[in-house]
C-alpha cells in the first residue's frame, strides 16, 4: 500500500448502519488515518454500525462520527463508499446518500467505491461515460447506466471533471487504497 502523506486531507466514509463489509470500511478508514488524513464515518443514524464479514457473519461494530443528514460534503476531499450487499442496497435507496455523492461529483472531488459500493453511483446517475469495476454482479447495472465495466483489481477514471476510483472486492484493497491515495494527494486539501 501507498506511503503517501495525507496530512491535511479529509475523507468521508458513508455507510448504512447494518451490512457494510467489515474490511471495506475498517481497513480504508484506518489506512487513511495512518497516513494523516482526518476521516469521518457518516451513517444513516447515530446508532453503531454493525459490519458483516462475507455478507453473513457479524463483524466489528463501528461508532459513526455523524449522520448523513449532518454531512457538509464541501468540507471533505474524498468520498469513500464501502460495499457489502445490504449496505450498498440500503445506501442507494437513501436520498441523502445520493445527494452527498452528487455533491462530490458536481464539485469535482474524487469518489472511491469498492465492491457493491458503485450501486450508489448507478442510482445517482454518475457512471455515464465512466469506466469502472465492482463486484461482478453489478456489471449489467453499470452498463445499463451508461458506464463501461472492467474486470480488474482497480480502475481509475478521470473523465467528466472528477476522479472515480473503483475496485472489486476486499481482496483488491491494496490496489484500491494505493489509487485512492493518489487521487487524494492530487486534490487540494480543504483544511
Amino acid at each position: 500500500m501507498s506511503d503517501n502523506d495525507l496530512t491535511g486531507h479529509r475523507v468521508l466514509a458513508i455507510v448504512s448502519n447494518y451490512g457494510v463489509e467489515q474490511d471495506e470500511l475498517v481497513v480504508p478508514v484506518q489506512h487513511f488515518r495512518d497516513r494523516g488524513a482526518e476521516v469521518d464515518v457518516a451513517a444513516v443514524s447515530a446508532d453503531p454500525v454493525q459490519t458483516l464479514v462475507g455478507d453473513k457473519e457479524n463483524g466489528q461494530r463501528v461508532e459513526p462520527d455523524l449522520t448523513l443528514e449532518e454531512v457538509d460534503p464541501a468540507s471533505y476531499d474524498l468520498l469513500h463508499v464501502s460495499g457489502g450487499t445490504l449496505n450498498a442496497d440500503s445506501l442507494r435507496l437513501n436520498d441523502t446518500a445520493v445527494e452527498v455523492l452528487r455533491s462530490f461529483t458536481r464539485s469535482g472531488s474524487p469518489v472511491a467505491a469498492i465492491c457493491h459500493g458503485p450501486w450508489l453511483l448507478v442510482e445517482g446517475a454518475e457512471v455515464g461515460g465512466k469506466t469502472l469495476t465492482s463486484y461482478p454482479s453489478l456489471e449489467t447495472d453499470i452498463r445499463n447506466a451508461g458506464g463501461s465495466w472492467v474486470d480488474q483489481s482497480v480502475s481509475r477514471d478521470d473523465a467528466g471533471g472528477w476522479t472515480l476510483v473503483t475496485s472489486r472486492t476486499p481482496n483488491d484493497l491494496s490496489d484500491y487504497l494505493t489509487e485512492a491515495d493518489s487521487a487524494l494527494v492530487e486534490t487540494p486539501a480543504r483544511t
